[in-house]
């Protein structure tokens, strides 16, 4: 449930439970890396519900055997699927192993996403040591209120 903080500057807090909703995506050249962070965090990840774009969530699936809710490939709108997930509450943190020597024929879709991710304020972690420390923080363990900022109301001032 939100609930207003400060109305004067129109704010809400969105609680996480302690069971939280990941987001898992990764570039071509950077799936073998998510795949060996899940592998390697896999205990931990077990505990929480695992959503993935199209062939990064097949990957996961068939490679370690977790359960992932898949949504489209990136390339064909599973970005903007991430997206939408978060803008509308069913995502809680997002892990993006994206390439950033490689140019991406979706790039505007993820560029989309990493700023939906900003506007509704849920960590993300966009290499393996950002994953590193999110995934570790006790803060995974427990519920948290995330603070998010009505840029709805802004935009009308």
């Amino acid at each position: 449930m939100i609930k207003n903080i400060d109305p004067s500057i129109a704010s809400f807090v969105m609680p996480m439970q302690r069971k939280k909703r990941i987001g898992l995506v990764a570039h071509d050249h950077r799936k073998s890396d998510l795949i060996d962070w899940v592998a390697h965090n896999r205990n931990t990840l077990m505990q929480h519900e695992l959503f993935g774009t199209g062939t990064t969530g097949g990957l996961l699936s068939e490679k370690l055997g977790l359960p992932v809710h898949r949504f489209l490939s990136g390339p064909l709108g599973g970005d903007q699927q991430l997206g939408a997930a978060i803008a509308e509450g069913r995502l809680d943190l997002l892990v993006f192993f994206w390439d950033p020597l490689q140019a991406q024929p979706h790039d505007v879709d993820v560029k989309a996403l990493l700023r939906i991710a900003i506007v509704y304020n849920i960590p993300m972690a966009c290499s393996r040591s950002s994953a590193d420390f999110m995934i570790s923080s006790a803060l995974m363990e427990t519920e948290y209120e995330r603070y998010v900022v009505d840029y709805g109301q802004r935009l009308k001032s």
